[in-house]
């Protein structure tokens, strides 16, 4: 049986999740222009085998199918009335897959909207991430997982949200050359994540585990304490035949768990590119490290 999700801090033990969802997905067979959220209930055995897949792979934690969740979001697919639903029915997969042993992370990502630019209030974009956390919530998530956010203010409304659930809170930045799309410095963001009572920081996207390294530590020295989370791509991707390719190796990547450790991150695993060979990978050198110590 598994504990609740921040007593695993205390044991001073790094802790591996899954890979990517999306990229994953697409090799399953979703489609260009299909709404990934809607195979939660369309194909609903292919979102268990995927979170399945991460699980036997050596994964401690497992994302939900519902990164592209939020009200706003599904709207451009016209499924923003199902939010709810779908959403509840991605943690509900992810938990049958991760039993009674392993955590489920109910994955939030952006809106899709610029609250500077107007295109929606701050009420009703907290509203679209409520209707989501909710059904994360409902669903069985053991914690909810904001991530690949670049903006303090979408960010703030999206945590403010996920509080009202009584669930833990990470939330992760994606940050390249040393800022968020948004301008936002990886110190800035740790700084207001603690004013907001975010319990676990961290970073994902954007990079390979090699350009993780001084992210993590900046955030290390703007928290000290707090717990830290590294989701990365498989490498910068580059384009082949039209088609973006991520470069990395699982070998790669397992390569950079060390120093990414010594940097501070307490849960390490994939984002875009990377498959269960990557996190197989991951495990291996998680587990070399901790019968080094």
């Amino acid at each position: 049986m598994r504990k609740p999700f921040l007593e695993i801090f205390s044991e001073k033990r790094v802790r591996v999740s899954d890979g990517a969802w999306g990229t994953f997905l697409q090799t399953e067979g979703l489609k260009s222009g299909e709404c990934p959220e809607a195979w939660n209930i369309e194909n609903p055995e292919a979102v268990v085998s995927i979170a399945r897949r991460y699980i036997e792979a050596g994964s401690d934690m497992v994302e939900t199918n519902t990164f592209g969740g939020s009200r706003h979001k599904l709207d451009l697919f016209g499924c923003g009335d199902m939010t709810y639903e779908l959403n509840k029915a991605g943690a509900e997969l992810s938990r049958r897959a991760a039993g009674e042993e392993h955590w489920v992370l109910g994955s939030v990502g952006p809106s899709g909207v610029i609250l500077m630019m107007g295109d929606v209030g701050e009420a009703e974009l907290y509203d679209g991430f409520l209707l989501q956390v909710r059904g994360l919530a409902d669903g069985g998530a053991d914690a909810l997982c904001l991530e690949t956010f670049s903006d303090l203010e979408e960010a703030a409304a999206a945590i403010r949200a996920a509080k009202t659930t009584g669930l833990p809170v990470i939330c992760t930045f994606t940050f390249e050359n040393g800022f968020s799309m948004m301008g936002v410095t990886p110190e800035a963001y740790a700084e207001k994540m603690l004013e907001l009572g975010v319990d676990v920081l961290g970073t994902n996207c954007g990079n390979g585990l090699s350009g993780m390294a001084g992210i993590v530590e900046a955030i290390r020295r703007t928290a000290p304490d707090c717990p830290i989370l590294v989701h990365a791509n498989a490498g910068m991707p580059v384009l082949q035949d039209g088609e973006a390719v991520y470069p990395e190796s699982p070998e790669d990547m397992a390569a950079f768990v060390p120093r990414i450790v010594r940097a501070g991150a307490c849960i390490v695993g994939g984002c875009c590119g990377t498959n269960p060979d990557h996190i197989r990978a991951i495990r291996e050198q998680v587990e070399k490290l901790a019968a080094d110590e």
